[in-house]
């Protein structure tokens, strides 16, 4: 379990990933965005997570140049992640999409690249071509997103490479415990995105009645469970003072029965599509 904010885990093959970081999905490219990920890693936030249908990988880039000038960080100072989008799953468009997330990132290599969602069963060409791309020390490591346990039973069927990560949908309404327990057998790290629910947990009665108790706020109580369950988390937020709020978890613990309530909250709801009914082609 981590312990502070630049704290890491291992992956399945001793890759250092920060347990916490940024997520940049809906913000705007440009100097919106830029500002964001500069002031997330002034503040200290070494990971950054974006994608290719973001459509803001080139804000994201010029971000990491000026958070890297100006706090006299090293490129490898920092954890970046992008991912492949479902219009492009050849092994050639594959490659090519991985080159141009590098190009408008601005940046030599990535430390993880993921098959953004399983679509309609077209993955394991672009899984191929990622393993080569692996393989050949281009990337850190690769993984996935959105895969349920069919896809990651039929991927690990054929894979060279076991992913690293698998970064799903999970916030205690969709606690994901099944694909958590899955990842834990075959050493795939869970990754949360949307962990917050876009929001809609935060005014829930049982989480605000613990956040009272520990005098943090309702986002804080769902992140510290994500870190005391050892899902690496990443939370979106613009402003500096909510992203050092985001990153304040690491002054309390939440006890086992406070875990069990949170855990019992699930519902298996999500605020995103369901990775079994919509493909994304």
């Amino acid at each position: 379990m981590i312990k502070s904010l630049t704290d890491t885990v291992v992956l399945n093959n001793e890759v250092e990933m920060p347990g916490f970081g940024l997520g940049v999905f809906k913000v705007e490219d440009g100097q919106d965005v830029a500002e964001m990920v500069k002031t997330a890693i002034e503040v200290g936030y070494r990971s950054i997570d974006t994608a290719a249908i973001y459509g803001n990988e080139a804000g994201v880039g010029a971000g990491i140049a000026a958070g890297l000038v100006a706090t006299g960080l090293k490129r490898e100072d920092l954890f970046i992640t992008s991912k492949i989008w479902n219009d492009g799953l050849t092994y050639e468009e594959a490659q090519a999409a991985y080159q141009t997330s590098l190009d408008k990132l601005g940046l030599d290599y990535l430390d993880l690249y993921l098959i953004h969602w399983p679509g309609n069963d077209k993955y394991m060409t672009a899984w191929r071509a990622l393993e080569d791309l692996y393989l050949d020390g281009k990337i850190k490591a690769i993984g996935v997103s959105n895969f349920q346990i069919s896809h990651l039973e039929t991927l690990l069927a054929e894979a060279r490479v076991v992913p690293a990560i698998n970064q799903v949908e999970l916030h205690p309404r969709l606690s994901q415990i099944q694909i958590r327990e899955f990842g834990k057998k075959h050493g795939i790290h869970i990754e949360a995105w949307s962990p917050l629910m876009q929001g809609e947990l935060l005014n829930n009665e049982t989480i605000v009645t613990i956040a009272k108790k520990y005098n943090k706020s309702a986002a804080q109580i769902i992140l510290r469970w994500d870190v005391q369950n050892e899902v690496i988390t990443i939370p979106k937020s613009v402003k500096r003072e909510r992203m050092i709020a985001n990153a304040d978890l690491f002054d309390f613990e939440l006890t086992t029965f406070e875990m069990i309530e949170l855990n019992n909250m699930n519902m298996d709801t999500r605020v995103g599509p369901d990775p079994d009914t919509f493909d994304f082609a």
